[in-house]
């Protein structure tokens, strides 16, 4: 008899004590759920996929329009271009003759075929693929957003976001062995003008030709005269 009522209260015990236990981890995983809601309501989240601007569409820095490449060039400052440089240092050499290192060397690269040469340096078949040189164009859309640009690409840089201190960069590398001419800054004033203003374009065409109405009507005399003498 008393080994049975031992028996029975040791059993009680334990179903007590596995009650509370299962109780308790409803408390916690309620307190859980509880505490996640309110600490993650309201907030803004980062996507888990960042988008980028898709190539060919125009690029927009701050809500404006960025300059064409032409532009920027034609004030951009190789010396602040040399400093942002040092983002690159860590991968690339841009001395003549330099190793290769993460990256390839970049000495005399403006103009160079893309993903080609440099010192047999492995380049991603997604770079490879892209074909042509390294414009002033190219080097601006890549240096942009690199995965962009060549989506596979092994560069595991983010890109320069502002678009004046790509040109800065891209005037200075080109100053780094390459040295092509830089491409004329797109005309102003006149011609953006008349877009702006049509009445102006439709009479400076007006003015253009009422000289040549002038000329046309100062001979129609002269060629009278000419005939009444021959008569």
């Amino acid at each position: 008899m008393g080994t049975s009522y031992g028996a029975f209260a040791m059993d009680d015990r334990f179903n007590t004590f596995a009650g509370w236990a299962l109780f308790g981890g409803i408390v916690a995983l309620g307190l859980a759920s509880l505490s996640s809601r309110y600490f993650q309501a309201d907030k803004n989240h980062r996507p888990h996929k960042m988008g980028y601007e898709i190539e060919g569409v125009v690029a927009s820095e701050g809500g404006s329009k960025v300059e064409s490449i032409a532009a920027r060039l034609a004030k951009a400052d190789p010396t602040k271009g040399q400093a942002t440089f040092a983002k690159c240092a860590s991968c690339h050499t841009i001395n003549q003759g330099g190793a290769n290192g993460i990256g390839p060397n970049l000495y005399g690269l403006v103009g160079e075929a893309i993903a080609q040469g440099r010192g047999g340096f492995a380049f991603s078949d997604a770079l490879k693929s892209k074909g042509g040189n390294w414009t002033f164009d190219n080097l601006d859309q890549w240096l942009t957003s690199p995965k962009a640009y060549a989506n596979g690409t092994k560069m595991t840089f983010a890109g320069i976001g502002d678009g004046q201190d790509r040109a800065n960069l891209i005037a200075w590398l080109n100053t780094q062995g390459s040295n092509v001419p830089l491409p004329a800054a797109p005309a102003e004033g006149a011609a953006d003008a008349d877009k702006a203003d049509p009445a102006k374009a439709d009479a400076g065409k007006d003015a253009a030709a009422k000289p040549a109405e002038a000329a046309d009507a100062a001979a129609k005399p002269a060629e009278g005269t000419a005939a009444g003498g021959k008569k």
